[in-house]
């Protein structure tokens, strides 16, 4: 019988790195990822529906680096977009309130 030596002169390999869902996000959040998709319903080779998907998961950082800011000027999500839109709607209205005073004054008799 002969004696087996099973020690190695090499460190072992190690197995696969294992990462912890706060680095995955950090690295998607960081870089971004967009997933596309399309959803089309035809019957008898005629379109009747196109459902077009985009998401981009990004942090707000990233997302603004590629130009999305949407968020920003929409009066749902933001209060400073929510007076705007209030702002541009009451000039628009007094506006239209003094053209219809304008008429009216023009159209009474002397």
């Amino acid at each position: 019988m002969t004696d087996v030596d099973f020690r190695q002169s090499s460190p072992p390999v190690s197995g696969p790195q294992t990462t912890n869902l706060a680095d995955i996000l950090e690295r998607v959040l960081d870089k971004g990822i967009v997933i596309a998709g399309d959803i089309k319903v035809d019957l008898l080779d005629i379109e009747l529906l196109t459902i077009r998907i985009r998401l981009f998961v990004a942090s707000v950082d990233t997302a603004k680096k590629a130009g999305i800011d949407w968020w920003e000027n929409d009066p749902a999500l933001s209060s400073r977009a929510s007076r705007s839109a209030l702002r541009d709607e009451n000039r628009a209205l007094r506006e239209r309130l003094k053209e219809l005073e304008t008429k009216t004054t023009d159209e009474l008799p002397e």
